[in-house]
């Protein structure tokens, strides 16, 4: 797939071109600042984008910036954005809007490559891949809500969901049969006032509409 990153750490930016290069994809641009951004994402008119939220100059948005824009222009643009740490409104403002094709990882998850192409992968195809630490912030950050009816397994089960994954990779991560994660999403669903539904993707969308809502 043909790919734009947008990342000021020279080590970092090389290091994925590397990767991606040898894992069979085309790096067709590279950005080290904000500015840079829009305008490569604009003519290279990737399969996706790689951004860093923290760019120069301000290093404050210009990357997730940069991201928004650039789906507004192009809609659907699948859209992996990096992050030193778990900035939770910078998560909830690229998910809000309910679009397919988002991710948000941590750093450090580059390094570990199989899971990180894996999310490239994901994403590219219209999925969604949240780093886990995110998952976890987003899921204990809010008090006294429907969140707090839910069963552990149920909660487990949710947060598998919001990563991305499909209902047999959850059964097989927790060691029960699909049908036991079918009547677990359905409760999940009817527990925080969301049609049931088994439509891919747009169900970890819709939960995650709900938890960073009024955030």
């Amino acid at each position: 797939m043909r790919v734009v990153i947008a990342e000021d750490n020279a080590l970092l930016r090389e290091g994925m071109v590397l990767l991606l290069t040898s894992a069979g994809h085309e790096v067709v641009a590279v950005a080290g600042s904000g500015p840079e951004v829009l305008p490569a994402l604009l003519e290279q008119r990737p399969d996706i984008a790689v951004l860093d939220v923290r760019m120069p100059p301000g290093f404050r948005d210009e990357g997730l910036r940069a991201a928004l824009e650039a789906r507004k222009e192009i809609p659907g643009l699948p859209v992996l954005v990096l992050s030193q740490y778990v900035e939770e409104s910078y998560a909830a403002e690229l998910l809000g809007g309910g679009a397919s094709g988002v991710g948000y990882l941590l750093k450090d998850r580059v390094g570990r490559v199989d899971e990180f192409l894996d999310a490239l992968d994901r994403v590219a195809t219209g999925g969604t891949a949240l780093d886990p630490e995110v998952v976890t912030e987003l899921l204990t950050r809010r008090r006294n809500d429907p969140l707090d009816t839910l069963t552990p397994r149920e909660r487990e089960v949710l947060k598998l969901m919001a990563e991305g994954r499909d209902n047999a990779t959850i059964a097989k991560a927790l060691v029960v049969t699909e049908r036991s994660v079918s009547k677990h999403i359905g409760n999940v669903f009817l527990k925080l006032g969301l049609p049931p539904s088994d439509s891919g993707h747009r169900r970890v969308l819709a939960v995650l509409a709900y938890l960073n809502r009024e955030s």
